[in-house]
């Protein structure tokens, strides 16, 4: 995984290059900052705690590098596969508890789409987040531009990008911290082990995401939010990513004070996305 990362780090540098030569950061600051005001994405997660419910941030998504295509006919005739229609999934979605949406904007390796981002959330009244891999300030104001209300920071990219021999990651999150939330936007930082929580810590959003899955290994545990778990302030939000496929794993969350879930590959696999979140959180 860590070789698929920095393959997709260094697409992401080239895209960000291109995206530069068309559109000047200027042009765009001006874009994000008179687009309608972003939603409340971390109001909608406590709410739903506060709620005694599961805070789900349901994900749309067609494909990942780890597990290929996940959604969306090839063909006509393409019968092993579900129709992805962002906006009817985010209705879905909607309809049947989730906090939040998860869109994936990522082209190459994810089959993404900041206009799946669009349709998705102009569908509903649910905040969205941006699931890319956010490295520089051009795309925290491309993301607001797309009206996402928050974005995602993987704090494995900077360490990977940057090294992990300087401060020199930490002062890159935290410069992106201080722009999205400048638009209003909420972030959510994404943490694999102990020593990213390190510095995930230092940022002030309360979003924190344990992704379960083992960059190297790709070997999902739950035992990695239950392990993280342990260093994280309370006032912190808990948010478990990757590896909740049944109530019971649900229930083992929530038992040790973990209310809140990312969940994209169960849902993208069912017929109807909306339906499956219900069965497996409600």
């Amino acid at each position: 995984m860590s070789d698929i990362l920095e393959k997709i780090l260094t697409v992401k540098k080239q895209e960000i290059s291109a995206a530069k030569a068309l559109k000047p950061y200027s042009s765009l600051l001006i874009e994000a900052q008179h687009n309608s005001p972003p939603r409340d994405f971390i109001a909608a997660i406590r709410n739903k705690i506060a709620a005694g419910q599961s805070a789900v941030i349901a994900e749309i998504k067609q494909a990942s590098p780890s597990k290929g295509r996940l959604r969306g006919r090839t063909s006509e005739t393409d019968k092993q596969s579900f129709e992805f229609l962002p906006a009817e999934i985010a209705k879905t979605y909607a309809q049947h508890g989730a906090a939040c949406l998860s869109v994936l904007t990522d082209e190459q390796f994810f089959m993404g789409s900041p206009k799946y981002l669009q349709e998705a959330r102009a569908a509903c009244l649910l905040p969205v987040l941006r699931k890319d891999f956010m490295l520089e300030e051009y795309q925290i104001a491309e993301a607001r531009a797309m009206n996402a209300d928050c974005i995602l920071l993987i704090v494995s990219a900077f360490l990977l990008e940057y090294g992990n021999s300087s401060d020199q990651p930490l002062k890159q999150m935290l410069a992106l911290e201080k722009l999205a939330r400048s638009f209003g936007m909420a972030v959510l930082v994404e943490v694999h082990d102990a020593v990213e929580l390190e510095m995930a810590l230092n940022l002030e959003t309360p979003l924190i995401g344990i992704n379960n899955r083992n960059l190297k290994t790709f070997e999902t545990t739950l035992n990695t939010t239950l392990e993280l778990s342990n260093n994280i302030p309370g006032s912190k939000i808990i948010i478990t990513e990757s590896g909740i496929h049944t109530p019971a794993d649900v229930a083992q969350m929530r038992h040790n004070h973990v209310h809140a879930f990312l969940v994209g590959e169960a849902f993208m696999r069912a017929e109807d996305p909306g339906i499956e979140l219900q069965r497996l959180f409600l």
